[in-house]
């Protein structure tokens, strides 16, 4: 991979509009959370737009993470994150699992069941939430690392709904076999009753999933506890979307609109 082609990789991930929900944040902290959602943002261009040989791409990834903590990073992206990971000791671990969840999607075109789907989740969505525990500095509270698991999951299944036609388009499938099956094992390519059905199902299972949130808000507490929440209210709220909308994926991409974001945003901030 060419510094080129590094150089534009990286500049589309700096360019991703940094979550409305993580401005709550500390001022101090702000730096620390928009470094570690660029690398998130990284691994995800070149597992799904890079245009050459994706899994090199992944492995030089992986060297690069891997002299972020042993030596000096070349990559723009990791020499910008390591003052983070130096700051808050933060592990490697949730850093070599989003690049490991990539590869399963160069391998993998579909999931049999939820426990197999939930272990993909445990390597895309989780290692975000551990990372911004780890700025924290709440990484060693198994409680709120399990909430922090829940509700990244929950979003990761909330966007699994909201982009099943750009999904089977790469030729992926987010959604179990067994409950395709439970529904009928309708069409992904086109709206119908039994996909609706299915669909609905799944939000139940992540809006189930979204309410650990509230645990988080409760036990971080503060100003820092309400930002956090924000990241599951902005889940059910892209729930209320896709319901508003009946549950048609292919219309458009069902969201809240980003004023309904701000406003969540505003209204965590006062109370």
């Amino acid at each position: 991979m060419g510094a080129m082609e590094v150089a534009e990789v990286a500049a589309r991930a700096a360019g991703e509009n940094f979550p409305v929900g993580s401005l709550l944040f500390p001022r101090t902290l702000r730096p620390h959370i928009r470094a570690l959602y660029c690398y998130a943002r990284l691994v995800d261009e070149l597992g799904d737009a890079y245009e050459g040989d994706r899994l090199a791409a992944l492995d030089e990834l992986e060297r690069e993470v891997e002299a972020t903590f042993e030596g000096e990073p070349t990559w723009p992206v990791l020499r910008n994150v390591q003052p983070t990971v130096r700051e808050f000791d933060l592990p490697r671990e949730p850093f070599l699992r989003l690049i490991e969840a990539n590869r399963m999607d160069q391998r993998i075109r579909s999931y049999e069941t939820w426990d197999d789907l939930e272990h993909y989740c445990a390597h895309s969505a989780d290692p975000c939430g551990r990372l911004v525990l780890g700025v924290l500095r709440r990484l060693d509270e198994p409680d709120l690392v399990a909430a922090s698991d829940a509700v990244c999951t929950g979003l990761q299944l909330v966007n699994f709904l909201q982009d099943v036609p750009r999904d089977l388009a790469l030729g992926r499938v987010y959604l179990p076999a067994e409950d395709r099956r439970r529904f009928g094992d309708p069409p992904l390519d086109r709206p119908s009753e039994e996909l609706r059905a299915l669909l609905r199902f799944e939000a139940e299972r992540a809006a189930r999933l979204l309410a650990a949130g509230e645990l988080l808000r409760e036990r971080i507490g503060g100003r820092v506890g309400r930002a956090v929440s924000l990241f599951s209210r902005g889940g059910l709220a892209a729930l209320e979307a896709l319901e508003a909308a009946g549950w048609d994926v292919y219309t458009q991409r069902p969201r809240p609109s980003r004023a309904r974001l701000v406003r969540e945003a505003a209204l965590a901030l006062v109370r």
